[in-house]
């Protein structure tokens, strides 16, 4: 045990004392002369061999050294201290090589250039080059593997691009299937919705949900996980939109897989008179978008081809040539005041999107004016997908895009949207969407890349009600790092990307939380061999 004194007098000292009588180890008085101890010189004397170490190991990293300890620190910290630097020990000879241009001719087929990092030492250490035959050497071998790098990153994308594009054989199969139950079972042909039910389909006081889709396995998944989170199944109404070829199909799918007592309607576009009569605008700008596309992109093979933009722009541009984005399906949603001419309000679902909460909260959020409730995507925990601005959207290098909007307003998404359709009516978004397809179609496809997100920003300006992002996570089909916890607690997941959950390439993690919703026993999908993994 140690006791502490402290004198009163101004000549204040400290003493710290031993309570056996052993001798004084440390004393310092606040005033008069100072008096080392034992304690304090060996600490000093301890501190000193720690500085001398570090000075040694300071000047040891050189290697072999003519200067003595002290004289290699004051080398090296000298400067330092009076402000200069160093003169560099790189020759000059390897900065010159580097500042050559970067398009330097390879030799064929890269025979004399190492092909890896230890090929590369062996070499060296063989031919024991001067400094410019080094960097020479090094800058070729590193050109050599950027290439290799970047046609494969290509060449992924390219795979991905076809992967995405094509029909898998067993969704191609259950279509068959379903069109010949159709033509063969008069319960595959029963009306949808009943006669008794058709008036719901106009009932403002119903929850109207709408699909447009021509993927019938993917439009069950959204319907069934509708269904099945709703705490009100009895006031949901589905309206189903395809198109001519996908009709008979769906409709045998849905009369055969009621979802009772929510009510589900199938319809193809042409069986709505809007769509029957005159001229179509979505039609006259998707044969316009189609034309220039042949002419101006060349396919997806010129598009691979071109040995100077990266990798990225190469990947958007085949997204670009995706059929998705140049679906019918995609583009309608721009007309769902004209083909719901008495409903108020919807919500739209996209068909690559897995519901996993009841909705009906969604339609006592009050818009105050707005037309479309949607999640931004400019702000958010993953920088990966919720980053995205007018910028990444449209093209600012060109005058028509610079000169009318700002690079750094935020983007929302498409996916689940809820849709003012009455406070759309007074609008004339749907004119302007089309004004600037036809300036995009003019300007050569060059104001923006994909598909009809980007003249959906544009048409939708001041008119977008911003909602929680709980109702709509995205990014599931193009990036792996949202892990299946976080995917699962969310409100609303969408697959939107290459990898959607029906195809081979989607993530396997992320996969259950779609296939979860399918009867894998169901005759149709056992026949076609369509398994959940």
């Amino acid at each position: 045990m140690m006791k502490l004194h402290m004198s009163p007098s101004l000549r204040k000292h400290i003493g710290v004392l031993p309570t056996k009588g052993l001798k004084e180890f440390v004393k310092v008085k606040a005033g008069g002369s100072r008096r080392w101890s034992y304690g304090a010189a060996f600490y000093s004397f301890l501190f000193f061999v720690l500085v001398l170490r570090f000075m040694f190991l300071l000047t040891a990293v050189d290697g072999e050294t003519k200067c003595s300890v002290i004289g290699c620190l004051g080398q090296r910290l000298g400067p330092r201290i009076l402000g200069t630097t160093q003169k560099s020990t790189v020759p000059e000879a390897i900065y010159q090589v580097l500042k050559e241009p970067a398009n330097r001719s390879l030799p064929e087929n890269g025979q004399e250039i190492p092909q890896s990092l230890q090929d590369f030492m062996i070499l060296m250490e063989h031919k024991k080059p001067d400094a410019k035959t080094f960097a020479s050497e090094l800058k070729s071998m590193i050109k050599l593997l950027e290439e290799r790098t970047r046609t494969a990153k290509i060449h992924e994308y390219l795979y991905r691009h076809v992967a995405s594009s094509s029909i898998p054989k067993q969704l191609h199969c259950l279509m068959l299937r379903l069109a010949n139950e159709h033509s063969t079972n008069a319960n595959a042909r029963l009306q949808l919705p009943s006669a008794e039910l058709i008036p719901a389909l106009v009932d403002n006081s119903y929850l109207h949900f709408i699909l447009a889709s021509d993927n019938v396995l993917a439009a069950s998944v959204v319907a069934t996980s509708l269904v099945q989170h709703s705490l009100r199944p009895g006031k949901i109404v589905l309206h189903i939109i395809t198109d001519r070829k996908s009709y008979f199909p769906m409709q045998a799918w849905f009369s055969l897989h009621p979802l009772a007592p929510a009510i589900v309607e199938v319809k193809a576009l042409h069986h709505f008179d809007w769509f029957s009569k005159g001229r179509v605008p979505v039609l006259e700008a998707m044969e316009k978008d189609q034309k220039v596309r042949s002419e101006f992109r060349g396919g997806s093979s010129a598009i691979v081809s071109n040995n100077t933009e990266k990798p990225h722009v190469i990947a958007a541009k085949l997204q670009a040539l995706s059929p998705k984005y140049n679906s019918l399906m995609n583009h309608i949603r721009i007309h769902l005041p004209e083909l719901f001419p008495s409903l108020n309000k919807v919500i739209f679902l996209d068909d690559d999107i897995v519901i996993q909460t009841d909705l009906s909260a969604l339609w006592d959020i009050e818009m105050n004016g707005k037309v479309n409730g949607a999640v931004e995507t400019c702000r958010g925990e993953d920088k990966f997908v919720m980053s995205k601005r007018l910028k990444n959207y449209l093209n600012f290098s060109h005058p028509l895009i610079s000169n009318n909007f700002d690079p750094e307003e935020c983007a929302w998404a498409y996916g689940l949207n809820i849709f003012d359709l009455e406070a759309w009516r007074r609008t004339s978004i749907t004119q302007t969407y089309y004004q600037w397809i036809d300036k995009n179609v003019k300007s050569n496809l060059s104001l923006w890349q994909l598909g009809t997100l980007p003249p959906g920003l544009i048409a939708f300006r001041s008119q977008v009600y911003v909602i929680d992002p709980f109702w709509h996570m995205l990014g599931l089909g193009y990036q792996e790092n949202t892990t299946f916890e976080e995917a699962e607690s969310a409100g609303v997941i969408h697959f939107n990307g290459y990898s959607k959950p029906w195809l081979d390439i989607a993530f396997p993690h992320l996969r259950p939380l779609w296939t979860k919703y399918l009867d894998f026993s169901d005759r149709f999908i056992k026949s076609c061999r369509i398994r959940s993994s």
